[in-house]
């Protein structure tokens, strides 16, 4: 995976669902890669927050990254 992973480059490949200053969340429309292990993601979540809680259900894959201040939280279902 290359260093560094910038929304604003597949921003028309992605759909916004949430952004609340801190927190964004986008789900995959187009093949997007996910920034961690490469496979396509479904949705991506940007946090410059230190922790996060949030529950998956049992079929879905994550996959976690830290880029610069940032943490990326991608699941694949």
């Amino acid at each position: 995976m290359t260093a560094g992973f910038d929304i604003h480059d597949v921003r028309h490949r992605v759909k916004l669902l949430r952004d609340d200053g801190d927190t964004m969340l986008v789900e995959n429309r187009d093949g997007v890669a996910c920034p961690a292990c490469g496979d396509d993601f479904s949705q991506l979540l940007i946090s410059d927050r230190n922790a996060h809680s949030f529950d998956v259900d049992a079929d879905t894959r994550f996959c976690v990254r830290r880029d610069d201040d940032r943490l990326l939280v991608a699941t694949h279902e």
